[in-house]
């Protein structure tokens, strides 16, 4: 059973692009590596970019939006 774990920042990822996501990714295990979609897993966590950092910095500080 495959288990994939998609992280993204939480930055507005509408529900239809996740669905997309899950539906491609489930797909891609399919026909790359012959993988069952009734048993395959994708699950996406949405992280805040003040909880994300990048070369020392938080997403949020590297985006310019620190205090909005």
């Amino acid at each position: 059973m495959p288990y994939v774990n998609i992280r993204i920042t939480r930055e507005g990822a509408t529900p239809d692009q996740k669905r997309e996501l899950i539906e491609k990714t489930t797909r891609l295990l399919a026909d790359v590596l012959g993988k069952n979609p009734e048993t395959t897993v994708v699950v996406i966590d949405e992280v805040d970019t003040d909880n994300w950092g990048v070369a020392g910095k938080t997403v949020t500080e590297l985006r310019g939006r620190v205090g909005s």
